[in-house]
């Protein structure tokens, strides 16, 4: 088998994996690179036709760990013939908000990027898919992402663990370790291919979701009118804040596209955690709605897209019970991280419309500790590979055996691809 990391060896985002055999060529995960700076767009030479045919000639199908453009913004670039694969919530989620993208005018999603998304084929967990003389399984994950996965990739007698973005912190990552002891290490792994986000964010602190929820409360409790800045599709952040907000008996508000995305979560919901049951269009300007949520309270969810609806309502509530939660990456609007290179102009001006603002937010990737975890568990026979790393190499920090550094692989053979063969 042969493995090519075409991006994600050294940098964040843009992840391209491609696996092979001698007759069968499947992708992980066909990203975007990320925007270098916060308004900045993202460059990409590989976001075009041209450039994807190229990339993924003899291609037998694409497999997307989860919906955030840094693993999927390049499928609308892959020929007709190739079938691409995802989860069938995700799938929902990606062509709920590419519909609304597609009403910009000369915007980046296109009509017809909506209706290649609906070509999408789906998977469940645990379910195989041969493609060739490859099969691949599909396990859940716990992600910033809802309906994220791991894959499994068997082929010629030789397995392969690919982990997507994962993390043990969030509310079902509780199950990560008995998903790999009980499906995953009973038979061998040969290579494994992780993702290392944290670590180069060794200093970070990382809370378990549930204790973000508790600190959302006590916000709550102490501010009437809460507005939260998060993920649009960050199934766990919206179900902390969902619970907080019923727990304080504030109304849980939003736009119709986030009242949309809700709707799709609670359809598929296993656990009534992520039934949102008790959110609400908010009608901007609508007096009768207005009285009733300035009475109860509120948790609003915003978009950088509202920042005029959003000066608009702070002229009619008591700034000392008004506040700000901002529940995204910190780099985002801070000037001083890098010469604030990745501060989001947008972003930042939300920030400064408020007197009364909180920090409260924790990775969707997985803690040192945990990916120590995971080496350790997995074990692999051959090789490690990190991925999704701003420096692969700081994953000989682990705090994994002398035996099991050796078989770590992080050098660039080539431009920007790694190439392994076993």
């Amino acid at each position: 088998m042969k493995i090519t990391i075409h991006r994600g060896i050294d940098q964040i985002g843009g992840c391209i994996t491609e696996i092979a055999t001698e007759t069968t060529k499947i992708f992980i995960d066909l990203g975007h690179n990320l925007p270098e700076g916060g308004d900045k767009p993202a460059e990409d030479k590989n976001a075009n036709s041209k450039s994807i045919e190229k990339l993924t000639k003899d291609c037998n199908a694409i497999f997307y760990t989860h919906y955030h453009g840094d693993h999927i913004d390049l499928y609308k670039y892959v020929p007709e013939n190739i079938p691409q694969y995802i989860g069938e919530i995700a799938k929902q989620v990606m062509i709920s908000k590419s519909k609304r993208l597609a009403k910009i005018p000369n915007g980046n999603i296109t009509e017809k990027d909506v209706e290649k998304l609906e070509t999408f084929k789906t998977f469940k967990e645990k379910d195989r898919i041969e493609i060739g003389d490859i099969s691949v399984t599909p396990y859940f994950v716990s992600h910033s992402a809802c309906d994220s996965y791991m894959f499994l990739i068997e082929a010629n007698g030789k397995n392969i663990l690919h982990t997507g973005d994962f993390r043990e912190h969030g509310y079902l990552g509780k199950g990560l370790i008995p998903t790999l002891e009980t499906y995953i290490t009973k038979q061998r792994i040969d290579v494994l291919i992780i993702e290392g986000t944290m670590l180069s964010r060794l200093q970070e602190e990382v809370k378990h979701e549930k204790d973000l929820k508790t600190d959302a409360i006590e916000l709550f409790k102490k501010y009437k009118y809460s507005f939260v800045f998060c993920s649009s599709t960050d199934i766990d952040r919206l179900a902390s804040f969902h619970e907080a907000s019923k727990k304080c008996g504030r109304s849980f508000l939003c736009d119709n596209y986030q009242k949309e995305v809700l709707d799709i979560f609670t359809k598929y919901a296993k656990s009534d955690l992520f039934k949102f049951d008790n959110a609400y269009f908010y009608k901007h300007n609508h007096e009768k709605q207005f009285e009733l949520i300035k009475e109860k309270g509120f948790c609003l969810l915003i978009r950088s897209t509202k920042i005029e609806m959003i000066k608009e309502l702070l002229k009619h509530l008591p700034q000392e019970e008004t506040l700000l939660i901002y529940s995204m990456w910190d780099g985002y609007i801070n000037e001083n991280v890098k010469k604030g290179e990745h501060c989001k102009r947008e972003s930042l001006q939300i920030w400064n419309l408020f007197k009364n603002r909180q920090k409260l937010h924790t990775s969707g990737h997985a803690t040192p500790e945990t990916l120590t975890k995971v080496c350790q568990l997995v074990n692999p026979r051959t090789a490690i590979i990190p991925i999704h790393s701003e420096h692969s190499a700081d994953i000989y920090r682990l705090n994994i055996s002398a035996e099991m550094k050796k078989k770590i692989i992080c050098q660039n053979e080539g431009e920007n691809n790694l190439i392994f063969s076993f």
